[in-house]
C-alpha cells in the first residue's frame, strides 16, 4: 500500500464504539481508559436537530508536527507508506508529540511512561490485513483504502482529514 487513509460514512456509523474497542484490545490498553481511536458525539452541527458519531485516529498529518516535535525521534513516519507510528523503545515521554499534535489524538500511557497512538495497526497491514478498527466495525463504515482508490462519485464517503475536522469541530 502507498498511501493509506481512513475513510469514514458518517450516515452508517451508530456509535457501537466497536472500533475503539478493536482499538484498545489490539494496543492492549484495556484497563488503562487510552483510546487511540476514539468516536466523538457531535451536537448541534446544520439545520438539522440532532447528532452523529465521528469515529476519529490519528490523521497522519503531511507533514506531521508530532514527527517535528519529537527531540528522540521515536515518533516517525514510514518511507513506505506514510504511517505515524511511535518507535517506543526511543520515546522518552517528554510529551512534546502530545502538544504539536493539534488533534489531541497522542495520549501518555502512565504504566509505560511513554506515549500512544493510532498506527493504523502497521504490522497488521505489513501482513496484508485491515487495521482493527476498520476489521471490527459492525456497520461498516470504515474504509481503509490508498489514496489513488478513493472514488470520486461516492459523496457520501468523507476522508477523515484536516479540512473536514475543522468544519465540524470549529
Amino acid at each position: 500500500m502507498k498511501r493509506p487513509v481512513m475513510l469514514i460514512d458518517l450516515d452508517r456509523c451508530i456509535g457501537c464504539l466497536s472500533c475503539e474497542v478493536a482499538c484498545v484490545q489490539e494496543k492492549g490498553l484495556e484497563q488503562l481508559h487510552i483510546r487511540p481511536m476514539r468516536v466523538l458525539r457531535v451536537e448541534g452541527v446544520g439545520k438539522e436537530p440532532g447528532a452523529f458519531y465521528y469515529p476519529m485516529n490519528c490523521f497522519h498529518c503531511e507533514p506531521a508536527p508530532c514527527v517535528l516535535a519529537c527531540p528522540t525521534s521515536a515518533m516517525r513516519k514510514r518511507e513506505e507508506d506514510r504511517i505515524v507510528y511511535v518507535e517506543q523503545t526511543l520515546c522518552i515521554g517528554c510529551k512534546a508529540c502530545i502538544i504539536a499534535c493539534p488533534y489531541g489524538a497522542i495520549t501518555f500511557n502512565p504504566s509505560t511512561q511513554k506515549v500512544e497512538k493510532c498506527d493504523y495497526c502497521y504490522k497488521r497491514v505489513e501482513q496484508g490485513l485491515l487495521p482493527s478498527c476498520v476489521e471490527k466495525c459492525v456497520t461498516n463504515c470504515l474504509y481503509f483504502v490508498e489514496v489513488e482508490e478513493v472514488p470520486k462519485e461516492r459523496h457520501k464517503l468523507r476522508r477523515i482529514d484536516e479540512k473536514l475536522y475543522k468544519e465540524v469541530f470549529t
